[in-house]
């Protein structure tokens, strides 16, 4: 029997196991047996590296958020190609720009980069002379002028630029403070309340004088109308991390606005070279994975979303509260990481462990817990980067070393 005949003859063959008259295709009799599935890696346990549920916000050390599974296949999808930097940039702008009701947008490295990179682009504009010297201001704008209470940690993304900071307080004392040298007006969201010159003013004043505002919300995504607040406003320049409330990938950010300026920052960021931002790279998977996590983020049920975190907020103060000697306090913040949060509080007399000693043994059971350390003898709960079900199982610790404190 010649080979074909013998292999049309198998396919119409019943096989041991199976009734007479059941016909199988021809490639399940011809295949080798399965090969079963190799086991994915688990690195954190090939490495030792600790995990842990995070009860405590979306903190940079922490590693931020946890990206939904859409960005997640956003960043593997689009790892097998090639794409140029530029038009993936120029796109995805495009599409943050319009559901920000910006101009322009591109994303940064963080939020840090986009404020060096923001700044970068008032001081040198399209000028690639000026690009290539930059921190080097020779014949460039060079101070930015800043609340006092807004002079923090932060400002020194600004100040990589080679910029000197000018400190004000009052509206009375900005007017002294421009002239020709001004390049800019900085303001830090979270910091707002504290300053005596509000938002709207701050804009109000920049405009008076020609001079680009900036606003460097960083994690300040929630409420999500935040998301094109500030460029409703009429701030200049918008800046946002992308792996916070938003849950894009952490190193990940977006720096929004007019037009001219954002094209100006781009020239002072990757993939071009000789400029200070040569090192701020983001690659194609990071970008287009920003983009999905806004995309998401915006057309979400934020009323839902919102439910969902007072709920698990409520089962752990529940859990906390029936301990004797220990009280809870559920509040909103003012401006950033506006989300449900929970303070827990104990009297040390009555509950004998320290709230450096508490959040040790969170950390040291099982599973680990992160929270973060409050007042005296308190500590601080938000529920946005609980995953369904955590709630609970940090709940029981809580009422386990409460009792064990308190017995």
């Amino acid at each position: 029997m010649r080979r074909r005949d013998a292999i049309r003859s198998l396919a119409v063959l019943p096989v041991a196991g199976v009734a007479a008259g059941t016909v199988l295709p021809l490639g399940s009799l011809l295949a080798s047996p399965a090969t079963p599935p190799t086991p994915k890696r688990n690195l954190f346990k090939e490495l030792g590296i600790r995990t842990f549920i995070n009860a405590a916000g979306t903190y940079t050390f922490m590693s931020g958020c946890l990206m939904h599974e859409e960005v997640v296949d956003a960043i593997r999808s689009t790892a097998h190609e090639f794409a140029m930097i530029d038009e993936v940039q120029d796109k995805v702008g495009e599409k943050i720009a319009a559901m920000c009701h910006a101009e322009a947008a591109t994303v940064t490295a963080g939020c840090w980069s986009a404020l060096v990179l923001g700044t970068a682009g008032v001081l040198t504009g399209t000028d690639l002379k000026k690009v290539a010297k930059l921190p080097d201001l020779e014949g460039m704008k060079s101070e930015v002028i800043v609340q006092k209470a807004h002079n923090q940690g932060y400002v020194h993304a600004v100040t990589n630029t080679g910029v000197k900071i000018i400190e004000i307080e009052t509206s009375a004392e900005l007017e002294k403070a421009v002239n020709q040298n001004t390049a800019m007006m900085w303001f830090l969201n979270y910091a707002g309340p504290n300053g005596k010159i509000p938002d709207t003013e701050w804009v109000a004043l920049g405009k008076k004088h020609n001079i680009p505002t900036m606003i460097d919300m960083a994690a300040d995504a929630t409420p999500v109308e935040n998301m094109w607040k500030f460029n409703d406003m009429g701030f200049d320049l918008v800046c946002v991390s992308g792996g916070k409330g938003i849950r894009g990938p952490q190193s990940a950010g977006i720096l929004m606005g007019k037009k001219d300026l954002i094209a100006a920052a781009r020239l002072n960021s990757p993939p071009r070279g000789g400029n200070i931002g040569r090192g701020m790279k983001v690659n194609k998977e990071e970008i287009l994975g920003m983009y999905v996590a806004l995309e998401k983020f915006i057309n979400l049920d934020h009323s839902k979303q919102w439910k969902i975190w007072e709920d698990r907020i409520a089962i752990m103060e529940s859990a906390a509260r029936k301990i004797n000697g220990v009280t809870t306090t559920v509040s909103v913040p003012p401006v950033a990481n506006r989300t449900p949060t929970l303070n827990i509080a104990w009297d040390i007399n009555r509950v004998k462990v320290t709230k450096e000693e508490f959040q040790e043994r969170l950390r040291k059971g099982e599973p680990s817990i992160e929270v973060m350390g409050g007042k005296d003898n308190s500590i601080t709960i938000t529920s946005w980067n609980l995953e369904p079900g955590q709630e609970k199982m940090v709940a029981k610790r809580l009422k386990e070393e409460f009792g064990k404190a308190s017995g």
